[in-house]
């Protein structure tokens, strides 16, 4: 097998981690959010900033690394056509990313006070979760589009 087609290899693992990772953590703590069991919201909100920072953070710098070797040893340019609109898209995935995991972080921190001092869950930990909910949908639908444009190679 050549470089390059390890790399490409990589590159697909960790996109298939990143967005798999993406859409569980989602699932999961917005499925546990709307349960009112603040000892339930404990634990999955501290997973979830587990899993971002042992898959996610770790599967977005391996996607910038091996995209940008491929597109450079492929020819193609970072600034053109179909790749410029993956990356821009990449980009913006990436800056709804960045808040939501203070936002989870936030979150994991007011479950765990909540939990502890046997209290429901404040209004501030509500609307840290509906700011990461929205943040998530055009995450979510960048990352699609970008696996469509990797896929299709529009011209």
């Amino acid at each position: 097998m050549n470089l390059y087609l390890a790399v490409k290899v990589v590159h697909v693992l960790s996109a298939t981690i990143l967005f798999g990772t993406g859409l569980g953590i989602a699932f999961f703590k917005w499925i546990v959010d709307r349960s009112n069991n603040v000892t339930a919201i404990r634990i999955i909100s501290e997973k979830v900033v587990l899993a971002d920072w042992l898959f996610t953070t770790p599967a977005i710098v391996i996607q910038a690394l091996s995209g940008a070797y491929m597109a450079a040893a492929a020819g193609f340019s970072p600034a053109r056509g179909w790749l410029l609109y993956a990356v821009l898209l990449f980009l913006l995935a990436g800056a709804c990313w960045i808040p939501v995991v203070w936002l989870q972080m936030r979150m994991r921190d007011l479950a765990r006070a909540s939990d502890r001092e046997g209290t429901n869950l404040s209004p501030e930990f509500y609307r840290y979760a509906r700011i990461w909910f929205a943040l998530g949908i055009p995450a979510f639908l960048s990352l699609v589009i970008v696996f469509w444009l990797m896929v299709a190679k529009p011209s």
